[in-house]
């Protein structure tokens, strides 16, 4: 394992599949993440506008790095459907050293 320091893993909601996938190929084609995990059927509590709401979302992963941090934003909270979108990153402790290099290789611009 090596240390990342560099790499973020952003989590990010969407309302369907569909939404999803166009946020994970748009981030995917712009070379904004290596890799974007779909995991569908969430459920998510939360307060929005002093209520209590639930809704089925589907969680995403996006694998980045911290200078392509802002590019990802900007292309989710354009595309996405939420007026407040989620936007999480976060930094991986340590990764193992094959996995890293071919995650920063991947969201190099090429």
């Amino acid at each position: 394992m090596k240390p990342a320091p560099d790499c973020r893993i952003v989590v990010v909601t969407a309302p369907d599949r569909r939404t999803a996938r166009k946020l994970a190929r748009l981030a995917l084609e712009q070379r904004s993440a290596a890799c974007v995990n779909l995991i569908p059927r969430v459920e998510s509590q939360y307060w929005w506008q002093g209520k209590l709401e639930k809704s089925a979302e589907v969680l995403m992963f996006f694998k980045t790095t911290k200078r392509r941090l802002g590019a990802l934003e900007r292309l989710v909270l354009e595309n996405h459907p939420y007026d407040t979108a989620e936007f999480v990153a976060l930094t991986p402790g340590a990764v193992t050293e094959r996995y890293l290099k071919w995650w920063q290789a991947e969201v190099e611009v090429k």
